[in-house]
């Protein structure tokens, strides 16, 4: 077991000097690295020398402002760096600012230990970074998104025209299948005018979510020279797919209204309530696409899975057929669906003038927080091993 005492550190132009007396077994090596202490990614590390009583060391930080952390520790050939086995080593935390080195700890400690004091803070950051994100890359998010758009149309005939379009020959291609060849009826309105009110209100959700959740797994790897080449907020990638997804939504929330108005000749005044239940919807896709970005850089096939996913998911989801008239064996466990939840309660406010269903619409809200930052302390954990694994 290696013992380090007496560690001390001073500044040298661009330099680091760190000493220390150190009781280390013969045969083993001392050496350093260094990691960007935001996202935990090694940077880069020194020569290794034969470990002995006084350590005297030089250590250079990157020229980029910053803040890093360095790991000075023994190694052997055998057993390679002695603190990722839980050994201690000496951490140097320093700011490097306007080409000005700053040493703002130095301390002996492990891994374990340093995971102990850092937990509280991460937990507090899991609960506030992803609304920081928002309110600072707002700006950001708006470019990346009109970028987006007019990306995805670009050269075609109908340009941002099919923003429009495309959600609307989709809810044509399912109505012509379920409302004219299979005579699909609702309860609420067995017409053929209400089968089409009925369906259209159920594919609003979906439409948002199954867009963005589509794209979330191979958005980092779209934009990896982003990742890879900059110091860039990657937490916004997934965010961008969410708002992508509700603008479609917007565009067939508009068009749906107005067919409400043409069969029926009026709104009901429970739309209002419409924003209680987006609200859940975008924490639930949010956190989802999150999650899905941060698996997909490691999981190459997960878009393909997705595919196959969400096609099973819209089929498991009464939006093609009326929720009552399921088995009773059956409905109880399709229930817990939380898209099934959803499109039930669009369908209240937006088609029956009925007020959202209050315990149903809680439980939404309590799991939509548990996904948008489960999702999010999932993508914040990953984040360090992107670069390397994009």
């Amino acid at each position: 077991m290696a013992a380090y005492a007496n560690a001390r550190a001073e500044v040298n132009g661009h330099w680091i000097r760190v000493r220390c007396d150190l009781d280390a077994p013969a045969g083993s090596e001392l050496g350093w690295q260094v990691f960007d202490a935001e996202n935990g990614r090694w940077v880069t590390e020194g020569e290794w020398r034969p470990a002995s009583p006084q350590a005297d060391l030089q250590i250079q930080l990157p020229g980029a402002a910053g803040r890093y952390h360095v790991y000075l520790s023994l190694r052997d050939d055998e057993r390679g760096w002695w603190y990722e086995r839980g050994r201690p080593f000496v951490l140097l935390e320093s700011l490097v600012q306007d080409r000005q080195i700053t040493v703002e700890r130095l301390v002996v400690s492990t891994r374990r230990r340093l995971a102990m004091e850092a937990w509280p803070s991460r937990a507090v950051r899991v609960f506030t970074e992803p609304w920081q994100a928002l309110v600072k890359h707002r700006g950001l998010m708006r470019s990346l998104i009109r970028r987006e758009l007019l990306a995805r149309y670009r050269g075609s005939f109908g340009d941002l025209l099919w923003t429009v379009v495309s959600p609307l020959l989709l809810m044509l291609t399912y109505y012509f299948v379920f409302g004219l060849v299979l005579r699909s009826r609702f309860a609420g309105d067995p017409s053929p005018a209400g089968f089409v009110l009925y369906f259209l209100a159920g594919m609003l959700p979906w439409l948002a979510i199954s867009e963005s959740l589509a794209r979330a797994p191979v958005v980092l790897h779209e934009n990896r020279n982003l990742i890879q080449k900059l110091v860039f907020p990657v937490e916004v990638l997934p965010l961008n797919q969410t708002a992508l997804g509700l603008v479609t939504s917007g565009v067939a929330m508009t068009l749906f209204l107005a067919l409400l108005w043409l069969l029926r000749g009026s709104v009901p005044v429970s739309a209002f309530a419409l924003p209680l239940i987006l609200l859940p919807q975008l924490l639930l896709t949010a956190g989802l696409a999150w999650a899905l970005a941060a698996l997909g850089v490691f999981v190459r096939d997960l878009a393909h899975l997705m595919s196959f996913a969400l096609n099973l998911w819209f089929f498991l989801t009464p939006i093609c057929y009326d929720g009552r008239s399921l088995p009773p064996s059956v409905a109880p466990v399709l229930a817990r669906n939380p898209l099934f939840v959803l499109v039930g309660q669009y369908r209240r406010v937006l088609l029956e003038g009925l007020p959202p269903e209050w315990i149903p619409l809680a439980k939404l809200y309590a799991l939509g927080l548990v996904v948008f930052f489960g999702g999010y302390a999932w993508f914040a954990r990953s984040r360090k091993w992107f670069a390397d694994s994009l």
